[in-house]
């Protein structure tokens, strides 16, 4: 073959390709960076605000504070009216002789002791102030001189014939049998005989309770009937059909279930002898009230009961007190007492102790239904020590986890979306910020969990997050947060994707860096941010680098850490001694560093960028700097991922590319991380050695400084990345006709066929190189043993056999990644090694009968 061949290494550049197929080798060459997710370390305290908040004392609402029966407010706890009575254009007649007595409206006498005065006068006050007995009908008080409707014969003799009856039980009664007319009702007030025959019967004092409802005395003695509580099986009614009546018959009903149901009850409670005992009442009273239908805002004794509740409040107990809070959440209330209540939650949450009885009780469904309910702008405080107790409960694993079964992530999100439409002119926009807080630092929980993470994106959180973040650019607490659950999220594919989509992002990111340079904590989180939008997304390098000052943006911080780094590394070598080596993780500044050359990497993956990045003085003299001033030993993770963006950039050969320019400084300092002994540094360097050996210049400092005895012994590390990079550096400097003789001398010939056997089939792009390699170095020969030597026989079989279709292409492969595999080996082993084949068959006289060795 008289016909001169050029070396490969210049044929594959001088070969016309498609677009596609250089991105395609642009990204086999280039690479990304990876790293880890910035570190969040746990309170030591559960606090309303992290140990870490820039809101001062002064500015935010209290962690710690007294909460006693005082803090309650007893006019918040009487039921809703739904009638406004008209003020009374008369004065009521009072009885005053014996005579009058004998009418047909009964009061009751002065009593002639202090307390009964009292007791009396309260009662009077009642027929005089408005009443509330729902919406339901009209009321009036009925007067003396006023005519009354006649009641059945029997009842009035039946009170007139028993002297012994008390006043109270006889209005009692009165209440009960009261007839209803559609277009007047009585109004007859029940404050006074409520409170004080509750109060006779708890003490002992009263006698026993005995009455029957009208016209059904003689049904419940009957023989066979059931006396007990007919609550659910329901009692005939005298009058049927009016709507009126039913309700009436209903309080009624409500009436006998308390003095049967609950006031027992509230006698335990009120003996205040043992905090088991009152806990176990506790549990009783709300299965009690959820079994009357009494929980809410219409149950009539419900100022009565929460009064009761709110004493056992200034028992220290926070079994008692998480009993309490669930009864008094249930019972609906509102303004202060629904903020005495939340705080009251939020202070059994706080101790993480408590966790375990917390999660029994349930109390976390009371909590949800506040934030899901209750109006933001009127109770604004309360939902805040609300969100803040549910925020406690997301540090438990199990809590967390059922949060998310109960639909914890959509009701934050939509109570998010409520906070995010207050205009930061508002009145409330500051204090919402405070809740804000609460709701991030539980999502940021809630984002470790599969299935929240699920929720987060079907229900659009990148959006979501985006505007709360926008709209609190200026609240560093707020910031924080979000950032630190965008960091967690962004790590994931789906999310990114959709993060990605959200087009105000990446001003919004180089915003925030601008405004908090100095916040690390911050910074960091938002560089690891933007390297995950990057790693894997062209589209998202393209709009990240088309932002105005974005990489500007990149850069000065990149200065402002590095210069902190300097700083701090010289102050710990004054302090601990020169000796002394570094932690084993990065510093604060070096892990701001380590993301901001990830981005950088992952932008010089674009084509476009690349070279424009390759051709930024500031960009590869930062890189270059950190080579220079530190060591793998010190930081690891910073050096190497300096040494693959300095690679990256090292790819695209244009004329104004300053690492070109500084090639030669780069190779020393790369020479300094290969004589390390760290492996990954090792490799690191081969890479860029491998691309920057294609310059003459270098190639001769790779000669001069004995490179090429490493790259050589780097083949028999048996690592498919090792044996590749260092098999790339000495294909380049085979292309040199006067330097090929270095493989004979080291041993070189036989390593690469060795490599060639071990990794065959199995990386057709590695053999090809190895291929490569061996068509440069033999240009000259004109003997093949010569040439190759004593591996000359053993070449001939390998590339006989790895030229044999069907013994190399693995049929086993499925059918995707068979012609995968098949199309490396036609379009970039088989012609190379043809013609390496072809010319050491020429060279070489005799032909070895060897058979040949199947894969």
């Amino acid at each position: 073959n008289t016909e001169k061949a050029e070396p490969f290494y210049w044929l594959s550049v001088a070969k016309q390709k498609t677009c596609s197929e250089i991105i395609n080798e642009a990204r086999n060459v280039l690479r990304t960076v990876g790293t880890r997710r910035p570190f969040t370390p746990t309170d030591g305290q559960r606090k309303l605000f992290g140990s870490g908040s820039l809101r001062g004392p002064q500015n935010r609402p209290p962690s710690v504070f007294s909460l006693h029966a005082s803090s309650f407010d007893l006019t918040e706890s009487r039921p809703v009216s739904g009638v406004r009575l008209s003020p009374l254009d008369h004065k009521p007649i009072l009885i005053t002789s014996a005579k009058d007595e004998d009418s047909s409206v009964f009061l009751p006498k002065p009593p002639a002791e202090a307390a009964e005065v009292r007791k009396v006068s309260t009662a009077r006050a009642c027929l005089c102030r408005t009443a509330s007995l729902g919406s339901i009908f009209s009321a009036k008080v009925v007067l003396p001189d006023q005519k009354k409707e006649k009641l059945d014969s029997e009842e009035p003799a039946m009170m007139m014939n028993n002297p012994g009856r008390s006043n109270n039980n006889y209005l009692a009664e009165q209440r009960l049998y009261t007839p209803v007319n559609d277009k007047s009702r009585q109004l007859i007030c029940n404050d006074h005989i409520s409170v004080s025959e509750s109060e006779d019967f708890m003490e002992g004092t009263s006698g026993k309770f005995s009455f029957q409802l009208r016209g059904e005395s003689d049904q419940m003695k009957k023989p066979g009937t059931n006396s007990s509580w007919p609550r659910s099986s329901g009692w005939k009614r005298r009058v049927t059909g009016l709507e009126d009546e039913t309700r009436i018959n209903e309080w009624e009903e409500e009436e006998v279930f308390w003095r049967i149901k609950i006031l027992p009850i509230l006698r335990e409670l009120k003996k205040k002898d043992n905090i088991e005992n009152l806990c176990l009442a506790c549990t009783k009273l709300y299965q009690a009230l959820n079994e009357g239908n009494m929980l809410g805002k219409q149950f009539k004794r419900r100022s009565e009961l929460l009064k009761i509740l709110y004493k056992l409040v200034d028992i220290d107990s926070d079994p008692l007190c998480l009993k309490l809070a669930k009864i008094i959440l249930a019972m609906k209330v509102d303004g202060k007492n629904l903020l005495s209540v939340c705080k009251l939650a939020f202070k059994i949450c706080r101790n993480e102790k408590n966790d375990y009885i917390v999660q029994n009780d349930r109390l976390l469904d009371c909590l949800l239904e506040v934030l899901r309910n209750e109006d933001l702008h009127k109770n604004d405080e309360a939902l805040l020590y609300c969100a803040g107790a549910i925020k406690f409960m997301s540090g438990n694993a199990v809590l967390l986890n059922e949060m998310v079964n109960k639909g914890a992530v959509e009701m934050l999100l939509q109570l998010m979306k409520q906070i995010n439409n207050v205009k930061e002119n508002d009145t409330y926009f500051s204090n919402l910020g405070h809740l804000l807080v609460q709701l991030t630092a539980t999502l940021r929980n809630l984002a470790d969990l599969p299935p929240a993470r699920c929720q987060l994106i079907c229900s659009g959180a990148a959006s979501e997050l985006c505007v709360a973040l926008e709209q609190r650019v200026n609240d560093q607490d707020v910031c924080t947060y979000i950032v630190r659950i965008l960091s967690k999220l962004s790590s994931y594919n789906d999310f990114c994707a959709a993060l990605a989509d959200c087009s105000r992002c990446y001003t919004l990111f180089l915003a925030l860096l601008n405004k908090h340079q100095k916040q690390q904590d911050l910074v960091v989180r938002i560089v690891f941010i933007l390297g995950n939008l990057t790693a894997k997304n062209n589209q998202a390098r393209e709009q990240f680098f088309k932002e105005k000052e974005s990489v500007n943006t990149l850069t000065s911080l990149f200065q402002t850490y590095y210069e902190l780094d300097l700083n701090a590394q010289t102050w710990y070598h004054d302090r601990e001694g020169k000796g002394k080596n570094h932690l084993k993780h990065p510093s604060e500044a070096e892990d701001v560093m380590i993301k901001l050359i990830r981005v950088l990497a992952n932008l010089s993956i674009h084509p476009s960028i690349g070279a424009t990045l390759a051709a930024a003085h500031r960009v590869v003299e930062l890189l270059v700097t950190v080579l220079e001033y530190k060591s793998i030993d010190d930081c690891e993770e910073l050096v190497i991922n300096a040494a693959t963006t300095i690679n990256n950039l090292s790819y695209y050969q244009v004329e104004s590319s300053v690492v070109q320019d500084k090639k030669l400084h780069i190779a020393e300092m790369l020479l300094k991380l290969l004589m390390s002994n760290n492996m990954d540094g090792v490799v690191e360097a081969v890479r860029v050695f491998g691309n920057l050996s294609q310059y003459h210049e270098v190639c001769d400092f790779i000669m001069q400084k004995k490179i090429y005895k490493f790259m050589i012994a780097l083949l028999d590390s048996k690592n498919h990345d090792v044996c590749f990079s260092a098999c790339g550096v000495l294909l380049n400097l085979t292309v040199d006709k006067n330097k090929g003789a270095f493989l004979m001398e080291e041993g070189g010939i036989g390593k690469l066929v060795d490599c060639l056997q071990d990794f065959g089939p199995a990386d057709w792009q590695l053999s090809c190189l190895i291929c490569k390699t061996l068509w440069n170095y033999s240009e000259n020969f004109t003997s093949a043993a010569s040439c190759f030597g004593g591996d000359t026989n053993t070449l001939l079989v390998l590339l006989t056999s790895l030229l044999d279709e069907k013994l190399v292409l693995d049929c086993s492969l499925e059918t995707e990644g068979r012609d995968s595999h098949k199309l490396h080996w036609e379009r970039e082993f088989k012609p190379v090694a043809e013609k390496l084949l072809d010319r050491i068959q020429s060279h070489h006289s005799f032909l070895p009968a060897v058979p040949i060795i199947p894969f």
